[in-house]
């Protein structure tokens, strides 16, 4: 039986994610209102075990936007993340043959920076090391591979295998690293090599660690010298390329092979998740642990996205299970069962709820209105407060005059009784 949490979920924020999976499914997942309950509003593809997800990268901007996806057969598509509708397809097969299985892609960017009318451009890496940069032409209508040129070719590594890649924020550096080969960076512009990280020497025992990471990323937006990465020692490293090649920070976390690790927006946070579904938050200026995230992942954590604007996290892997989380409190937003084994998610973060547009709207006219009554009518108030003022006074001064006449009556009461009782006298 697998893991579960008995934990209550809150909901989510209005927000779109988009999973991939193993049989080659694109899941849109959709969570409306204040907090809402995310839901499967879309399904794009045939199940099909050939294409399964490697990769995925979206360029979410308002007008035209994009999603490139990798598959296991060598394929590479670029659709729209609105609807699903395919733009282009093309492989990823060079011409000497070599079969996908054997060079199937390992890392897929898609470029965000300004992109010509109709085309955009993508930087795939296979497991051998082949780089790529294509400039793809995309339609409106489905493209052929002649629109499809590849403008840059270069080899990353001589040996091992490529299992990770990721371009910084300005996408004019990329890094690289897997299982035999060491992490290195290099510049996108001139594909030339700038820095190659050197490895931990040999521990107390005289035993040398070998080379294998699992997955990296830029810490900070800003600066692409310094990147973190994660092995398959469950060990967490930290590289500082303007400082030395070996790592200048390095910590363990718990005892199974980091699966994926994703930065955070201020610079010096990232989110580790590992084999056994394990999700913690890590100060990279100190390699403090932050907290781990409340909610045991029942599988190994394969992917992870944080929100751009929201202060949510998805993650998702072969438990089957899209989490979010709230990274302020680390606690579990919900979860959506999908399925298939995931392999990567991503946010639309320029994603908007209607309801929640239309009832801020009819609030604000709801308001203008009483506004406008209240402007309208805005005497009123003061001439009943007049109204009721004259009315207590007129009440007063009748109480008043009653009393004075009932006082007046009782003293001639007693006045002829004098007068009486002196008649007797005499």
């Amino acid at each position: 039986m697998p893991r579960t949490t008995t934990l209550e979920c809150p909901g989510c924020p209005p927000l779109r994610a988009l999973t991939f999976d193993s049989l080659g499914l694109i899941k849109v997942i959709e969570s409306r209102g204040e907090r809402g309950i995310p839901q499967v509003v879309e399904r794009w593809g045939d199940p099909d075990s050939s294409k399964c997800v490697l990769g995925a990268s979206i360029d979410d901007r308002k007008k035209d936007p994009l999603l490139a996806v990798a598959r296991k057969n060598g394929e590479v598509e670029v659709l729209n993340p609105l609807n699903g509708e395919i733009r282009v397809v093309f492989s990823n097969v060079v011409e000497d043959g070599v079969q996908p299985d054997d060079d199937a892609i390992a890392g897929l960017h898609l470029f965000k920076r300004e992109r010509s009318t109709g085309s955009c451009a993508l930087l795939t890496c296979t497991t051998k090391g082949n780089a790529s940069m294509r400039s793809i032409g995309v339609d409106k209508l489905m493209a052929d591979v002649a629109n499809t040129g590849v403008t840059k070719t270069w080899k990353v590594c001589g040996s091992g295998n490529v299992l990770c890649s990721k371009v910084d924020e300005s996408e004019n550096y990329a890094v690289f690293g897997g299982k035999g080969v060491e992490v290195n960076l290099w510049d996108l512009e001139s594909s030339t090599k700038i820095w190659t990280a050197k490895p931990p020497p040999k521990n107390s025992l005289g035993i040398f660690t070998p080379t294998w990471f699992t997955c990296t990323t830029f810490l900070s937006n800003d600066d692409h010298r310094k990147f973190a990465a994660g092995t398959n020692i469950h060990q967490v490293r930290l590289y500082d390329t303007s400082a030395q090649r070996r790592p200048v920070l390095s910590f363990d976390f718990r005892e199974t092979a980091i699966k994926a690790v994703t930065e955070d927006q201020d610079g010096h946070t990232i989110y580790v998740g590992n084999g056994s579904g394990d999700l913690a938050s890590f100060d990279m200026r100190t390699g403090k642990l932050l907290g781990c995230f409340i909610g045991k992942c029942s599988g190994s954590i394969r992917s992870m996205a944080r929100h751009p604007e929201l202060p949510v996290i998805a993650s998702c892997g072969l438990d089957s299970y899209l989490r979010l989380w709230d990274i302020k409190t680390r606690q579990l937003l919900s979860a959506v069962f999908l399925k298939q084994h995931l392999t990567n998610v991503v946010f639309d973060s320029n994603f908007v709820d209607k309801e929640i547009a239309a009832t801020t709207q009819n609030v604000d006219g709801i308001q203008t209105t009483e506004m406008q009554t209240e402007v309208e009518i805005g005497t009123l108030p003061v001439k009943r407060k007049k109204a009721s003022k004259e009315k207590r006074e007129k009440k007063k001064k009748s109480e008043e005059n009653e009393e004075s006449a009932v006082t007046k009556s009782k003293k001639k009461g007693r006045k002829h009784k004098r007068e009486n009782s002196d008649d007797a006298r005499d």
